[in-house]
Formats: structure tokens, C-alpha cells, sequence
């Protein structure tokens, strides 16, 4: 928090904040008292080696991770996908939510990032769920919805990768999840910055990024396909029901 000279307390400077709440030490709160407590081994042991990675801003919060992991237990997931797994805390969170024979097809372009967190996920007894594959997501998601036998095939699919791709993510996945599946795209409140003024001090990449973001939320707003909650969790979560 900064605070301006009449000493009240004002938002972050930067918008590229992470947290979305106003109160660093409400969200401290939060994960002190829901989500550390009840955080699997695992994923606190994944959590703390990311948090030495450089990239580590790209990883999913632990207060999201643990949403994502009742939420898939509530709809009874067993077939999922994951586009975008970094070093897989998300992916463990999904993992280890599903049942023995779940299966979970993790899509991302670097393999490097996933082995950091890989050998963690083999401990936790779950590597056996995930099917990863190295590379971009639409040509393979393309080829999936050529095959007219995967098309419904999917109970869940969580999305946080390119947000310039996210639309042409939404075109594919529409086919493949069942109705009555959802698919989460992670990042639609992106840093705050939707509604932030245009000479905000944004992060050069959280600007770029951020028309794309108007953009998809847009289109799933007037989607007839699909209902939709969008929930301020983590950096904004947006989850998508399809119903036709």
C-alpha cells in the first residue's frame, strides 16, 4: 500500500499488481487462514520452488489453486486439458483432484518449465494422470476437433496461457468440452488494468496484453453457448458453462 500525504491509504501505484484486493494484508488473511492450512504438501512444496524461478508472476495463486481443486471435485471431473502449465502448480492442484484413472492433457511450450515441478508431481503419486505435450496448443487443438469422436469428450479445461490466443482458444474448446462441462480462462481481470486510466504506470507486457483481454470478455459475455460467472480470484478467473 502507498499513501498519499493526508496518510490514507491509496491503491498500488503500479496496477501490474498481483493481488486484486486493495488490502495486502486482507489477502495475506485470506492465505494464512483458508489456504496455507489446507494446501496439500505437494503443492506448498511446487509453490515454494517456483517462487524462486524467475518467471515465478506466471505462476497460479495458491488461494486459485485450491479454488480450481474443490471446483473440479464439485462437477465430478475425470477427462481434463490444461493449456499453459509453467511448472505445474495449477496442474498438481488438478491432478490430485481427480479421481485414480482422471486423466488430464497438458499442453505447453516449454517443457523445461514443466520438469521443474515434475519431479514433485511423480512424489505426489499423479504423474500417471497427466498426458504433457511440448508445443502450441492450436494445431494439436485443431486436429482435435477434426476428430468428431472428442468433441464433448472434456468435462473441464483451464486456460492461462497467450492471451492474444485466447478467442481462437474459445473457437476450438467449444467442441470439444461436453455440455454441462466448463472451461476456466484464467487472467480476465488481468492486473486490474481493465479498467485502469489510460496514463496508469502499467508493466509494458500487462498493457499489451490488455485489448486482448477486453476483447475476450466481450465475446463470452454475448455467448449463447455458454453461461458464465467471472469471479475476482487469483488475477480474475472467468468460468464457462457450455449449455449448447
Amino acid at each position: 500500500m502507498v499513501t498519499t500525504g493526508d496518510s490514507q491509504p491509496t491503491k498500488h501505484q503500479e496496477v501490474g499488481h498481483k493481488s486484486l484486493l486493495q488490502s495486502d494484508a486482507l489477502y495475506q488473511y485470506i492465505l494464512e487462514t483458508s489456504v496455507y492450512p489446507r494446501e496439500p504438501q505437494a503443492m506448498k512444496e511446487l509453490r515454494e520452488v517456483t517462487a524462486k524461478h524467475p518467471w515465478n508472476l506466471m505462476t497460479t495463486s495458491a488461494d486459485e489453486g485450491q479454488f480450481l481443486n474443490l471446483l473440479l471435485k464439485l462437477i465430478n471431473a475425470k477427462n481434463t486439458m490444461e493449456i499453459g502449465v509453467y511448472t505445474g502448480y495449477s496442474l498438481l492442484s488438478s491432478a490430485l483432484a481427480l479421481p485414480e484413472d482422471g486423466k488430464i492433457l497438458a499442453l505447453d511450450i516449454n517443457r523445461e518449465n514443466y520438469e521443474i515441478g515434475l519431479p514433485i508431481i511423480e512424489k505426489a503419486g499423479v504423474a500417471h494422470k497427466i498426458d504433457f505435450r511440448e508445443g502450441p496448443a492450436l494445431p494439436l487443438l485443431d486436429q482435435m476437433v477434426k476428430d468428431v469422436k472428442l468433441h464433448g469428450s472434456f468435462d473441464f479445461i483451464f486456460v492461462d496461457a497467450d492471451k492474444d490466443n485466447y478467442l481462437n482458444y474459445h473457437k476450438r474448446l467449444i467442441d470439444l468440452v461436453k455440455i454441462g462441462g466448463v472451461i476456466g480462462y484464467d487472467n480476465t481481470l488481468w492486473n486490474g488494468s481493465l479498467v485502469a486510466p489510460p496514463d496508469a504506470p502499467l508493466r509494458k507486457y500487462v498493457r499489451y496484453y490488455r485489448d486482448f483481454v477486453l476483447e475476450l470478455n466481450k465475446a463470452l459475455a454475448v455467448d449463447p453457448r455458454v453461461e458464465i460467472c467471472q469471479l475476482p480470484v487469483g488475477d480474475g478467473i472467468t468460468l464457462c458453462r457450455r449449455i449448447s
